[in-house]
């Protein structure tokens, strides 16, 4: 992965460089533009909105790219893609730096994005969106579109998706019994998107939908806290 990313930069930037790079690059219109991906239209964005917009984007394009997939029959193929991406964004600085740094330029960003999709044999419905995204400067919501369509590919499923938070990683016996204890709660089949943050201390966050659960000691330390200082 850090080869394929470091392939992509021919130039190399000084530091006197790499302060006066723009957060677009010259030539993109900075009002609005329409996309599409094998013809379904995605709407059209204001690029020079802030980052709160992401949520929004990453929503038109995994719409587009679910419903293209459910159509032509390749939602399993999907859902391996999108298992895959998570996990290189998980474990790869470079890609990570590739999709939000602005120092990689439109080119640079789609040749490389290009070439991992090819390493990772990714769907062409997958790779032609990532070569669109790299096109029209979307790269940095792809964390957003793959959380979406694990979302959308859950519901299609009868499955709930649920991210869950620990403060170390769960065993195979932790993660079932998580799995089947949530789907009492919701009456469906829960697919656990695992991630892990020391900062927790001990115990897990788990999120489904609107709906969170926190059982970390660092939340029960903040609420000792608070309940001190009232108290105080």
């Amino acid at each position: 992965m850090t080869k394929l990313v470091a392939s992509a930069r021919h130039h190399c930037y000084t530091p006197a460089e790499f302060g006066r790079m723009r957060k677009h690059t010259p030539g993109e219109s900075s009002d609005l533009i329409t996309s599409s991906v094998g013809g379904i239209t995605i709407g059209r964005v204001d690029v020079s909105e802030p980052a709160s917009i992401s949520a929004g984007i990453a929503a038109r394009y995994a719409t587009a790219v679910f419903e293209l997939a459910r159509d032509g029959k390749g939602l399993k193929a999907l859902e391996a893609d999108v298992t895959a991406l998570s996990d290189a964004l998980s474990e790869s600085t470079d890609l990570r730096g590739l999709i939000s740094s602005p120092v990689y330029s439109r080119d640079e960003q789609a040749g490389a994005i290009g070439a991992i999709a090819k390493k990772m044999k990714l769907s062409a419905t997958v790779a032609s969106t990532l070569g669109l995204m790299a096109a029209k400067r979307r790269l940095f919501v792809l964390p957003q579109l793959l959380t979406t369509l694990q979302a959308m590919i859950a519901e299609e499923k009868g499955e709930v998706s649920a991210d869950v938070t620990a403060a170390q990683a769960l065993t195979k016996a932790q993660a079932d019994k998580l799995a089947a204890s949530l789907k009492k709660t919701f009456g469906k089949t829960v697919k656990l998107n695992l991630a892990v943050d020391d900062n927790l201390i001990g115990g897990l966050v788990v999120k489904v939908g609107s709906k969170m659960i926190d059982t970390s000691v660092r939340s029960k330390l903040a609420a000792l806290q608070n309940t001190m200082k009232e108290v105080g």
